[in-house]
């Protein structure tokens, strides 16, 4: 039940139920605890859209003046960029706080080019993940010192993307070697997804909603990249050897070491992912399509099942969406083709109309059912 304050502390202290002592005391609590008004949505769209087109007309900027520089004008231009976009996010910062943290972020990305372009332009070993590497010792530099979401997320995606730059310069370019990504790419989505439960949501709201939406937005299409691997029929081998061995363990074990890390005694589950997503790679590498359908099935009622278990509704709602593209998938390859034309049409009518509507429903159903505080 919802109150006005000051009506009712009103009412109360003519009622003698609190005195004027009292009622200033409640009035001053929760004045100081309400909670801060943040930016409303077409100021954080208008942010953001600017913040990218900021981003990109530097990026237009230092490209068309690059050649006539010299290179000291060049290194000034880079330097005063960045330096100059993190110090108008600071004098921003106490004025207008969305502002300041999109100048950090613009800043932030800005880095990135400047330690391409610096490597270009005292033409540095042609070694790129370093560069990756160092962008993202920027970004968790940042992180420390502002604690803004921008850079962890500039973080979260930039340590992954060294790992995988450091993979690619080291294994064949064989389609065997981008199977190790995939996998790596598919099981920190779901580590990610995962970090958030609601005792870490207490402590940490932003990180674990940084973490969040960067594991919903690429858990369908890093495990679309597992399932749908090598259809053109290319061979099925294995990266062999200690550079193997290495390639998956660190596919395995890295994004499980960041699980326990937030998780901790609820790693377990994030352990029985990484089981699926082992034996779903292993069903692409037999090409069994049946099999492997059963099993994505599998997985996304088990993700269904996960976010009841935790209380979170994006990942019930992502195990529907799983659920529903592995029936699509199921009918287009293996149904379909064996059905006449116009049979074929009606039977992917009925599908979606009777399809989306139970399911919409039963998605209904587990969000309403779930309920504050999560497991113990």
């Amino acid at each position: 039940m919802q109150i006005d304050l000051e009506t009712s502390l009103h009412r109360w202290v003519q009622a003698a139920l609190l005195d004027t002592d009292q009622a200033v005391r409640i009035r001053e609590f929760e004045t100081a605890h309400s909670p801060r008004r943040g930016a409303r949505a077409p100021i954080l769209i208008g942010l953001a859209l600017g913040g990218i087109m900021l981003a990109a007309g530097v990026l237009l900027f230092v490209a068309a003046h690059w050649g006539d520089l010299s290179p000291t004008q060049r290194m000034t231009l880079l330097v005063a960029t960045v330096g100059g976009l993190h110090a108008a996010a600071a004098f921003c910062g106490d004025r207008f706080h969305a502002l300041g943290v999109t100048l950090h972020a613009v800043g932030t990305a800005a880095l990135g080019g400047a330690i391409f372009l610096a490597g270009q332009m005292f033409n540095m070993q042609e070694h790129w993940p370093t560069a990756v590497l160092l962008w993202a010792i920027g970004a968790l530099a940042g992180w420390w010192l502002l604690r803004q979401w921008p850079q962890l997320a500039f973080s979260a995606l930039l340590v992954p993307a060294w790992l995988i730059g450091e993979w690619v310069e080291a294994a064949p370019k064989t389609e065997a070697a981008f199977l190790i990504v995939a996998v790596f790419n598919a099981l920190l989505s779901i580590c990610y997804l995962t970090v958030r439960t609601p005792q870490f949501d207490a402590r940490n709201l932003d990180v674990s909603r940084t973490f969040a939406w960067i594991g919903g937005i690429g858990l369908i299409p890093s495990l679309l990249e597992v399932a749908l691997w090598n259809t053109i029929g290319l061979p099925r081998t294995l990266v062999g050897g200690t550079l193997g061995l290495t390639g998956w363990t660190g596919a395995f074990l890295l994004p499980l070491g960041f699980a326990f890390l937030y998780r901790r005694s609820r790693v377990w589950m994030n352990l029985m992912s990484a089981l699926w997503v082992a034996i779903l790679t292993a069903l692409r590498l037999g090409h069994t399509p049946i099999a492997m359908y059963a099993w994505c099935a599998l997985g996304s009622a088990g993700m269904i099942a996960w976010g009841v278990y935790e209380t979170r509704a994006e990942r019930i709602n992502l195990g529907m969406v799983g659920f529903a593209l592995t029936i699509l998938f199921f009918y287009f390859s293996s149904v379909m083709d064996k059905l006449g034309r116009s049979a074929s049409l009606i039977g992917l009518g009925v599908l979606f109309l009777a399809g989306a509507w139970y399911w919409e429903k039963v998605r209904r159903k587990l969000v309403a059912r779930l309920q504050p505080g999560g497991v113990a």
